[in-house]
Parts: C-alpha cells; sequence; structure tokens
C-alpha cells in the first residue's frame, strides 16, 4: 500500500507511531541522582559501548559495609538510568504523565548489600549519540550491555565480585541479545532480573488499535525502515530468549493496554533457564506502573538476587 492509498489523518498517525518506535524525538533527562534518596557515596563513571559510543552511569555502592555482589542495571526506551518525567510535561507527558524513579530501585538495592553499576543506553539520558539516533529496542543497544560487561571485567575490585543483571525492557531485549552474541562473556552471571521485556510486533500493534491505524501494520514497518530503523518483528526478545540460561524472573504487567499477556507469556516460555519465574503486576492497566513496582515494592527484587547472589 502507498501513501496515496492511505488516507491523510491514518498516514499522519502512521508516521508519528513508526517514529517514536525507531527515533523518539526527545531524550528523558537524568532527573534524580542517589543523593534524592539519602544515598552519598556514589560516583559517576563512563566507559565505551562495544562499538565506542560514550555511555555515562553511576557507580553505587552498597550503603552498610563492603559488599562482594554487584548488580549491573540499564533502563527502558525512552527512559534515562533515573527513569522518566511525565511528570515534566511536554514532550514526555504525551507517552505518560508520571514520574518513574529507578534510581528509588537502586537506593533498595544498594541498602540490602548490593553495590550496583547502572548506565544509560546510547541516544538516552547523557549517554552519547550513536546509529544515526535510531533505537533498535536492544538491535543496537546490546553493544551498550557488553560495553557495561567489559567495564566490569577490567575493573580492578568490580571484576571480583558475584555479579547479577537488572535488565528492563528495551535493556532487556538488548541484554539478552548480548548474551547471545557473546555466551562466554556472561558465563559468571548468577541470575537476571528482567521486567517489561516486549516484542514490538505486540507494543506498536495496541498502539495502532487504540488510535484505529490497525489495518497499516505494513506501511508502519515500511516508515520505520525510511527512518533507517527496524522492523517490528525483527524487534523482540523472542529471537534471542533461548539463549539466557541463567536463572532470570520475567516481570510484566498482566492487564498492560500498550501490549498483551501472550507476548510476555512467550517470552518466559522461550527462555532457555531451567531456573525462571514469571511474575504478574496485578491492579494496573498502564504499563509505566510496572516500572515504579519494584520502587515501592522492593521485597520480590530483593529476595531474587538473595536467593542467587549468596
Amino acid at each position: 500500500m502507498t501513501d496515496a492509498q492511505i488516507p491523510a489523518d491514518k498516514l499522519a498517525v502512521v508516521k508519528a507511531l513508526a517514529g517514536f518506535a525507531v527515533k523518539p524525538s526527545f531524550r528523558t533527562p537524568v532527573h534524580k541522582t542517589p543523593s534524592d534518596h539519602d544515598i552519598d557515596t556514589w560516583e559517576d563513571v563512563y566507559f565505551p559501548s562495544d562499538d565506542g559510543t560514550p555511555l555515562e552511569g553511576w557507580y553505587v555502592p552498597a550503603t552498610e559495609g563492603e559488599s562482594d555482589k554487584l548488580i549491573i542495571m540499564n533502563h527502558p526506551m525512552p527512559m534515562s538510568r533515573s527513569g522518566f518525567t511525565g511528570h515534566y510535561g511536554e514532550p514526555w507527558s504525551q507517552v505518560d504523565t508520571i514520574e518513574i524513579d529507578f534510581v528509588a530501585h537502586v537506593a533498595h538495592l544498594a541498602r540490602a548489600g548490593f553495590n550496583v553499576l547502572t548506565y544509560d543506553l546510547r541516544n538516552h539520558g547523557n549517554s552519547s549519540a550513536a546509529n544515526g539516533g535510531i533505537c533498535g529496542i536492544g538491535r543496537y543497544e546490546w553493544r551498550d550491555c557488553i560495553g557495561a560487561k567489559r567495564y566490569v571485567e577490567t575493573h580492578p575490585r568490580l571484576s571480583k565480585m558475584t555479579l547479577g543483571l537488572y535488565s528492563q525492557c528495551t535493556g532487556g531485549n538488548a541484554q539478552y541479545e548480548a548474551i547471545s552474541r557473546r555466551p562466554g562473556l556472561f558465563e559468571n552471571v548468577r541470575c537476571m532480573l528482567s521486567p517489561l521485556v516486549v516484542s514490538m510486533t505486540s507494543l506498536m500493534g495496541q498502539f495502532a488499535r487504540l488510535q484505529g491505524v490497525e489495518d497499516f501494520m505494513q506501511q508502519m514497518d515500511f516508515e520505520q525502515r525510511k527512518l533507517g530503523g527496524f522492523t517490528n518483528a525483527e524487534m523482540t526478545p523472542h529471537l534471542f530468549a533461548a539463549n539466557v540460561k541463567v536463572p532470570t524472573l520475567v516481570v510484566q504487567v498482566r492487564d498492560d493496554l500498550w501490549t498483551t499477556p501472550e507476548d510476555g507469556q512467550t517470552t518466559f516460555d522461550l527462555l532457555g533457564s531451567t531456573e525462571k519465574e514469571l511474575f504478574w503486576i496485578e491492579g494496573t492497566t498502564r504499563r509505566f506502573d510496572g516500572y515504579n513496582y519494584f520502587g515501592r515494592n522492593p521485597e520480590h527484587m530483593i529476595a531474587w538476587f538473595r536467593k542467587y547472589m549468596n
């Protein structure tokens, strides 16, 4: 179907959705630091991605004494290591109006005895631009997961620590691909927490239905290609889940309006892990409530890491 065969109003929606999927028009700022949660012993860190893209993050040590446990944490699109600023108004509120606070998660982990390395993916937060500003929902960002792991492996202290992963949404998709491409690099990972990983066919299909353009998914793929991005079917953790063999806790919002429970269930079923758990967040239809869950309810998160990292 050509542009001329699609009503102009529908085509505008399709192009806007395609742009959001592969080339967001804004970045979310790093709007909080660990100091906002009364943690003052943290430091800025900088390291290159696998392809040399400069990445920025924090190292946050455990708050009570020395710890030999480290969690590498990343984030979803279009957020940053600190979360999301929908409460600031436009342009962020065009996606959702709530604040997401990932620093709260970091603070809970640090107080529970874990060191945390958290970083911004390329084209997000304070990390550098790459790939023409295109977001691959993991298809480019796996290189950042490699960069973070190599930073740890070459660090005189961090390289000696027991390691876990906290890989969220786009960051989780990226982590699955990184493990698939460099399995030897991740052999020493004890476990992973994997909230809200998503297939873009599911997510963008739901967006299209909500905006009345579900009949034009093929055109959406074409628009994404025109922008230099991937098709929706190419952006999914399903392609790499079988290669993830570490104990993995998958977390999804059961009634998420922006995706389907079948997508989350399929990801879980495809995981190559012999020890895995699927945890459903109940009582909300808002995907972004899921991102705040462990900041407000840290018990399951902490118990999962303690089980496999002690």
